[in-house]
């Protein structure tokens, strides 16, 4: 077999193996902190749900007046009771599994921050004391 054979074989395998791989493709999720103190606070994603891989979320805190956070925690499962630190009103961070954060957002403020992210259920969440309480957190799944 001559050598340029030989190498249309390589390349070809090649191709083949690459072909079989899953598509890592980067992803987006934008993400809008709400509420001021004394309000409703939320968090709402424009995408609950990711395929694996390098996952960018930009954030922007949409309060009049107060500072936010988002913190993404990945979760053994769904249902997962969320550790709090007793008489701060804060998550405890600490026994959770953190994969980053965008901190202190001022009012009308954006910040992003990327993580490279595996298959499962994670929370995302403001972990200022007491916004957690008030309903700032939002599930997320990333898909295989």
């Amino acid at each position: 077999m001559s050598t340029y054979s030989m190498r249309g074989l390589w390349l070809g395998a090649a191709i083949l193996v690459a072909s079989s791989l899953p598509a890592f493709a980067d992803s987006t999720v934008n993400v809008d902190l709400t509420g001021d103190a004394g309000d409703k606070m939320g968090m709402k994603l424009d995408h609950d749900s990711v395929p694996a891989g390098k996952v960018t979320f930009v954030v922007k805190n949409d309060a009049m007046a107060t500072n936010h956070e988002m913190v993404v925690i990945k979760l053994k499962h769904k249902n997962d009771k969320i550790p709090m630190l007793k008489g701060k009103h804060r998550v405890d961070e600490d026994k959770l599994k953190s994969m980053g954060e965008v901190e202190d957002l001022e009012p009308g403020k954006t910040g992003e921050m990327s993580a490279d992210l595996k298959a499962g259920d994670y929370l995302l969440l403001c972990n200022l004391k007491g916004h957690y309480e008030a309903g700032m957190m939002s599930y997320f799944t990333v898909t295989k």
